[in-house]
C-alpha cells in the first residue's frame, strides 16, 4: 500500500505541477468567460438602424394610436403613398405602411403592405406584424361590441397532475411527478449525464495516453523493477482521477466568479436576457410563476440521494472505463494511431450510453432506461439521468452493486492484460494476443 500511495502521489503531483495543466485549468475558466460575453453581446444586439415607419390607416381602425417597437418608430398620415414620396425631401421617413380596411369583420387574415427602399429583417417583420395585429384585435374587439375581459377569460391554461388509483399516506411521494417536475428533472437528468459522460471519457483517454507515454519512454521498465504491475496500474488509475477532480473542482470554483465579473464588467446578465426573451413570449405574471415553481421542484428533489448517488457512479464509472483504457494503452506499440483500432470496443458502449440517457430523461421508466441504468457498462451515465425521476431503490441498490463488481472485474483483468502489454515493444498486441493474456496463468 505504501508503494501505491507512492505512485499515487507521484502521477498526482507530477501532472498538477505541469505548465500545460495550470495553464488549462485557469485559462479554460477565462475561455468560458469570453464565449459568454461574446454570446451575451450577440444575444443584446438589435441592430443599430432606427426605422420611422408612416402609417396611413385607410379605415382609421388603429385611431392614430399605436405603440412604437424595438428600433420602430411610427407617425400617422392622411396622405397617400404618392404624395408622402414626393414630400420625402420636407418630411423624410424611411417606409411607409398602408393598412387597408377590413371590409369584414369575421376575415381572420388581413394583408398589409410595407412600403421601402430596403427590407426588414426577420425580428423587426415578425414585430411589426404582432403589433398591428394587436391594433386590428382591439378594433374588431370594439365594432362588435364584444367584452375583453369576458374575451380573455375564454383562454384557459390546463395543468395536469397525476393522482395514484390508491391514495397513500406520504405525501412526498414523487410517483405521480407533474409535468414541470419531469421537465426540471428531465433538464437536471440531462446535465449530470452529460456531465458524466464527459468526465468519464476524457479521463480514462488521459489514463490511456499516460500509460502509452511511460511505455514509449521506457519508464515503465524501471519503476516495474520495484513494484508490480498491478499496483502501478491502479496507482495510476486514481492519480489521474486525483488530477481530474482537482481540476473540476477549481473549474467549480473559478467558472462562476468569471461568469459573474464578466457580467458585472460589461453591463449584462445571462440570466436576465433569458428571462427578457422568455418574456417576450410569457406575460410577466406567467414567467413569474414558471420561475417560483421551478425553484421549488428544484428544492423538493432529494438531493441527500442524488448528490451521493452521482459521486458513487462517477468513482464507479471512471474505474471501470479507466482500468479498460490503461489495459489497452500497454497493450498498443509506438504509433498513437494504432489506439483507435484497440479503444473502439470500449468507446461504443460511453457513446451508445450516451444516446440511451437521450431516452432515459424522455421515457425514464421504459425498460430500455430501467435495464440500461442496471447494466454496469450504460450506468454510470443512465443511471444518473433517472435519478431527479426518483427510480425505485432496488434499481439504484442493483445498480451500484452491478458496478462494483464490474468495476472489480474490470481492475483484475485490465491487470492481466497490463502485466505483460506493458514490458512488449515495437508492435501493438492484436485483439486475439490481448485474450491470450487474459486467459495467460499468473
Amino acid at each position: 500500500m505504501n508503494k501505491l500511495w507512492l505512485i499515487v502521489k507521484r502521477e498526482y503531483l507530477t501532472r498538477v505541477t505541469k505548465k500545460s495543466f495550470i495553464l488549462t485549468t485557469l485559462l479554460a475558466p477565462i475561455a468560458i468567460g469570453l464565449f459568454l460575453v461574446i454570446v451575451g453581446l450577440l444575444m443584446t444586439y438589435r441592430g443599430n438602424d432606427a426605422r420611422d415607419i408612416v402609417i396611413v390607416d385607410q379605415g382609421d381602425m388603429l385611431e392614430s394610436k399605436i405603440k412604437d417597437g424595438r428600433n420602430i418608430y411610427f407617425r400617422f398620415s392622411n396622405r397617400t403613398v404618392s404624395e408622402l414620396v414626393e414630400r420625402r425631401d420636407d418630411e423624410p421617413f424611411d417606409a411607409i405602411l398602408v393598412i387597408p380596411p377590413l371590409t369584414n369583420l369575421q376575415r381572420t387574415k388581413h394583408t398589409i403592405y410595407y412600403f421601402a427602399d430596403e427590407q426588414l429583417d426577420i425580428d423587426a417583420m415578425v414585430s411589426l406584424q404582432n403589433i398591428v395585429a394587436d391594433k386590428i384585435r382591439d378594433y374588431k374587439i370594439k365594432e362588435m361590441q364584444l367584452d375583453a375581459g369576458q374575451l380573455a377569460s375564454l383562454n384557459i391554461q390546463i395543468t395536469l397532475d397525476p393522482e395514484p388509483l390508491i391514495p397513500s399516506d406520504d405525501e412526498g411521494s414523487r410517483d405521480n411527478p407533474s409535468p414541470l417536475t419531469s421537465v426540471v428533472a428531465a433538464a437536471l437528468g440531462g446535465v449530470m449525464g452529460f456531465v458524466m459522460y464527459m468526465i468519464v471519457f476524457i479521463n480514462g483517454m488521459m489514463v490511456m495516453r499516460s500509460v502509452m507515454e511511460e511505455k514509449m519512454n521506457r519508464i515503465v521498465e524501471v519503476m516495474i523493477s520495484s513494484v508490480r504491475p498491478f499496483y502501478l496500474m491502479m496507482g495510476k488509475i486514481l492519480g489521474v482521477g486525483g488530477v481530474g477532480l482537482t481540476q473540476l473542482l477549481i473549474w467549480a470554483i473559478l467558472i462562476p466568479l468569471v461568469a459573474g465579473g464578466a457580467n458585472l464588467l460589461f453591463g449584462f446578465d445571462s440570466q436576465q436576457m433569458m428571462l427578457d426573451e422568455a418574456s417576450a413570449e410569457l406575460a410577466t405574471e406567467d414567467l413569474e410563476i414558471i420561475v417560483t415553481q421551478v425553484s421549488s421542484e428544484l428544492r423538493s428533489l432529494n438531493w441527500w440521494l442524488i448528490v451521493p448517488c452521482f459521486v458513487v457512479f462517477f468513482i464507479g464509472g471512471y474505474i471501470v472505463y479507466s482500468s479498460l483504457f490503461a489495459g489497452i494503452g500497454s497493450a498498443i506499440g509506438d504509433d498513437l494511431a494504432e489506439s483507435q483500432a484497440l479503444t473502439l470496443p470500449i468507446t461504443i458502449p460511453v457513446i451508445l450510453a450516451l444516446y440511451i440517457m437521450f431516452v432515459a430523461i424522455r421515457v425514464p421508466n421504459s425498460p430500455l432506461a430501467v435495464w440500461a441504468s442496471i447494466f454496469p457498462f450504460f450506468s454510470p451515465i443512465v443511471m444518473p439521468a433517472r435519478l431527479a425521476f426518483g427510480p425505485p431503490a432496488w434499481q439504484i441498490l442493483l445498480s451500484i452493486t452491478l458496478l462494483i463488481l464490474a468495476a472489480i472485474f474490470c481492475v483484475w483483468i485490465s491487470g492481466r492484460i497490463y502485466r505483460t502489454g506493458i514490458l512488449m515493444y515495437g508492435k501493438k498486441g492484436s485483439f486475439r494476443e490481448i485474450w491470450k493474456w487474459m486467459l495467460a496463468k499468473q
